[in-house]
């Protein structure tokens, strides 16, 4: 069994239960990640239809996964800095443009990644 620095037992996989959480919560609260989630499902229903590579699922579940917690982190920045600077802060709001640049960044590159990935089943399906 876990223990804590004290030395006091831990509740195997407790951080999970926390993890599970913030995950529905997210989901229940960010209609941003609902989006890329969707965008998700999508592409992985095309993979499926154009039965593509294992390495290109790789690369798309990678990239799921970065344009994913990409925003959950946006999200926790985001929630740290309200509940740190409930009145508005200009470097507050800075840092939160600064996260939300970053899924922006992760959200253009996975478009990049789908698009060379797709372009060659695309450019076949319609010669």
């Amino acid at each position: 069994m876990a223990s804590d620095s004290n030395g006091n037992n831990k509740k195997p996989f407790i951080g999970f239960s926390f993890a599970w959480n913030g995950l529905k919560e997210i989901l229940r609260t960010e209609r941003n990640f609902t989006i890329h989630l969707s965008a998700a499902v999508i592409v992985t229903m095309a993979g499926i239809y154009f039965n593509v590579s294992r390495v290109e699922w790789a690369i798309l579940f990678l990239t799921f996964g970065t344009v994913m917690s990409t925003e959950m982190i946006n999200t926790a920045i985001e929630r740290l800095l309200d509940y740190l600077a409930p009145d508005f802060h200009p470097q507050a709001g800075l840092v939160k443009d600064i996260a939300a640049g970053a899924v922006l960044v992760t959200a253009i590159f996975s478009v990049c990644v789908g698009i060379f990935i797709f372009s060659p089943y695309l450019l076949e399906m319609f010669r």
